[in-house]
């Protein structure tokens, strides 16, 4: 099994170049499972909380917050590299326990890094990528508790942070690095194997216009610096107040998403990876169409570069 693969197939890009190459990633990647029956997260605002008192409230909100169909490990078999993680601790619990949160709150993270370990182990030549980017309702307290199941889930398939561009498959194989962890809080500086959110930026389009993403994406990436940093394309459309009400029952899948899918498909296939193209890619709901596989694809053109410098 190999970096930036389906589990079935052979490795995409050479195994000597730095990275990064194309590589698929998902968008609130926790989110194929949110409790409903849980309170509100504190991602929320407060008219939103009062609201959600409403039984029926928190079954709309499911239907918004739910971004991916597939667990940790079916987007893992799918060829999904690159898992867009949001935390936060729970009112009333006293046990410093981290849970995913997008509104409601999802399984423990503990539970989710163990399902990506099992996978990683069986499959020793894969390299994935975990951007904690949004920390909710989190002391000092936490993040040593969030930290150490890190910690306590990868061991030494962790890689330090480190110059990207030193980075090749050829040394994390090696030296059996498999899991790069970005930390977008200060804290990262106390632990050498978390990476600072600023070596992975995911600048975020905000809009409901597939127009607008393409052009916003296509900005964004003649903008991104060339060295010393990855960067992270959220081809994704974010609802406004007024999609939710027109699309109330049939959430975002339904509304936003599903009929949109296939423009920014095709935005993909037209992209390079490299140091002035594409690195990651995500999207919500990657089931829906042959993501993974389309952005891994991609990597072909590295492979015809390396060989026309033959």
């Amino acid at each position: 099994m190999v970096f930036g693969s389906r589990s079935d197939n052979k490795i995409n890009g050479p195994n000597t170049a730095p990275l990064p190459h194309g590589q698929a990633g998902s968008h609130d990647s926790f989110s194929y499972w949110v409790d409903e029956k849980s309170p509100v997260g504190p991602d929320q605002t407060q008219a939103v909380k009062r609201l959600a008192r409403i039984s029926l409230v928190k079954k709309l909100m499911k239907k918004w917050s739910v971004t991916q169909n597939l667990t940790f490990r079916e987007q893992l078999e799918a060829g999904i590299r690159y898992f867009d993680l949001r935390v936060s601790s729970k009112p009333g619990d006293t046990d410093q326990e981290i849970y995913f949160i997008h509104g409601l709150f999802g399984i423990k993270v503990w539970d989710g890094l163990m399902e990506i370990d099992a996978f990683l182990t069986q499959h020793p030549q894969e390299i994935i990528f975990l951007d904690f980017n949004h920390f909710y309702a989190m002391d000092e307290a936490h993040h040593k508790c969030l930290v150490l199941r890190i910690q306590e889930a990868f061991g030494n398939k962790l890689c330090p942070a480190c110059s990207v561009e030193s980075m090749t498959l050829r040394t994390l194989w090696e030296k059996k690095y498999q899991v790069l962890i970005f930390y977008h809080c200060p804290f990262y500086k106390q632990y050498p194997f978390l990476w600072p959110g600023k070596k992975i930026p995911a600048p975020w389009a905000n809009t409901t216009s597939v127009q607008k993403l393409i052009l916003f994406l296509e900005t964004t990436l003649s903008e991104r610096a060339p060295r010393g940093a990855f960067h992270v394309s959220q081809a994704i459309l974010t609802p406004r107040v007024k999609t939710i009400a027109r699309g109330l029952v049939g959430g975002l899948k339904n509304t936003l998403v599903h009929r949109n899918l296939p423009a920014i498909l095709d935005w993909v296939k037209t992209q390079k990876p490299g140091a002035m193209g594409v690195n990651i890619i995500t999207s919500d709901f990657v089931d829906l169409i042959d993501f993974a596989t389309t952005v891994i694809e991609l990597n072909d053109l590295l492979e015809d570069r390396a060989l026309t410098k033959c």
